[in-house]
């Protein structure tokens, strides 16, 4: 076989996975790789607010700011294979393209680094803490509503930066990708599920190919692993069925246990401390049908409301 073409973006950490990628194709079937970098919306936005960048969301009609210039390359050709963080990845995607694989998760929780190693409960009353994403600031503040929690926008490397120099007293961060990029030393505290739900999909990769491209798709394929398949599966039909994108404050995470899955989700309100959590258990194999009742659950439950108060309408359909 000729030599891939794999699109990601060009931080740090998109390349370290999509030459993880390379490296595990080239380990099992020899073949070589090259990576094609592209510049997508969500890296032109790295600056940007939240609300900027809800706006460029809006205005994409809802696709994935951080993929869909490099899911343009692949419908055209250009690349055979990209390679995502699955929480980038919107709700649906383009039924020419396909996930041929979503490799084995990395842990999916988020984390702590803090200056002077202060753990959450342990921040001074008003500490300055940064995060980009609605689902972690609204989660901290339901925690700590004492803590000035503030936008901050970037690259991990340039997130760490800005804690170091002394602009926030702590900043949050996906421990996946301090993890892949041999950054755990700088961790101070891991998040317990109970005090911050991660975001859907976060913690894994899927490598997306072109449906009519059954050589390649059959290739990446011996990369899947099925439990985080079936876990993402789960958590992205929810995802779905709520209608969410990443700027929803919804937290998810779905696991394996004693050859079950188990879904646990939350919606939580932008404003106050109102929250709908529940969770969902079934076979493996039903993992969208799980999605699909755990969300009618937080539906009935009250989470249509605060879904409609943060601006998000769900329909019927």
């Amino acid at each position: 076989m000729t030599r891939l073409r794999i699109g990601t973006r060009g931080s740090a950490l998109a390349l370290w996975q999509a030459n993880h990628i390379a490296a595990s194709l080239k380990k099992i079937h020899g073949v070589d790789a090259e990576l094609v970098r592209i510049r997508t919306s969500g890296d032109r936005l790295q600056t940007a607010s939240v609300a900027q960048v809800n706006e460029a969301v809006s205005s994409e009609g809802g696709k994935g700011i951080f993929i869909k210039e490099i899911e343009d390359a692949l419908l055209t050709g250009a690349v055979d294979l990209a390679v995502h963080s699955m929480k980038d990845v919107p709700a649906e995607t383009p039924p020419q393209l396909i996930f041929a694989a979503i490799p084995s998760r990395e842990d999916p929780r988020d984390c702590l680094l803090s200056r002077g190693g202060l753990s959450f409960e342990k921040l001074p009353q008003g500490a300055r803490i940064g995060t980009s994403s609605l689902r972690r600031q609204v989660q901290l503040h339901h925690h700590r509503p004492d803590l000035e929690v503030l936008d901050m926008r970037g690259n991990v490397d340039t997130r760490i930066r800005k804690l170091e120099s002394g602009d926030f007293d702590a900043i949050v961060l996906a421990i996946a990708g301090l993890m892949r990029l041999g950054l755990r030393d700088k961790v101070t505290q891991i998040f317990d599920e109970d005090s911050m739900l991660p975001a859907v999909g976060q913690g894994a990769l899927g490598i997306e190919t072109r449906t009519e491209d059954r050589a390649i798709t059959q290739l990446v394929a011996a990369l899947d692993h099925a439990d985080t398949r079936a876990c993402v599966t789960a958590e992205r039909a929810l995802l779905r069925e709520l209608q969410g994108g990443c700027q929803v404050p919804l937290g998810a995470w779905g696991r394996i246990r004693d050859g079950e899955l188990h879904l646990e989700a939350a919606v939580f309100s932008t404003v106050g401390c109102e929250c709908v959590r529940l969770d969902e258990a079934g076979a493996p194999v039903e993992a969208e049908a799980i999605g699909v009742r755990l969300a009618q659950s937080l539906l009935d439950a009250g989470a249509d409301k605060i879904l409609r108060l943060s601006g998000r309408s769900v329909g019927s359909s």
